[in-house]
């Protein structure tokens, strides 16, 4: 499993966002400026966020964007499924139900259910509000939003 570009910028815009909470929306440009990336890029992505209602939205000299609840309810595996999809690491564990007809002779299935199980681990229990604390912590105690 790859995570694109996609992915990866969806994860920084939300962190952004939850970094940067003042009650006040944030602009595209002022994300794009601290992470780095082109305007262009984050409003696709940003349309993304706000039509699954991650992030809500407003226009206007004072617009931009604020996320929709609170950052312990986001978890970086509901921001990159949105993104990037199944996570999965072979096509046959995509569903729920394996509709492969080898999957009861398949001993490799196995190793793939592992290698899901152990990805879903990780990105199903880390939230946004823990890449918060992560963030402040790497940048120490002299972090300015």
């Amino acid at each position: 499993m790859k995570i694109s570009t996609k992915g990866r910028y969806a994860l920084r815009l939300m962190l952004d966002l939850a970094l940067n909470n003042t009650g006040e929306y944030i602009t595209i440009k002022s994300i794009a400026a601290r992470q780095e990336i082109s305007e262009k890029y984050l409003e696709q992505i940003i349309t993304i966020l706000s039509r699954a209602k991650y992030v809500k939205s407003t226009r206007g000299a004072q617009g931009g964007y604020m996320l929709a609840k609170n950052p312990e309810e986001y978890t970086v595996g509901m921001i990159l499924r949105l993104t990037e999809g199944s996570l999965a690491p072979v096509s046959c564990l995509d569903d729920d139900t394996n509709e492969c007809s080898r999957s009861g002779d398949c001993v490799t299935l196995d190793i793939w259910k592992e290698i899901d199980d152990a990805v879903k681990n990780v990105v199903d229990n880390i939230t946004l509000a823990d890449l918060v604390e992560r963030q402040r912590a790497k940048a120490g105690n002299d972090y300015v939003i």
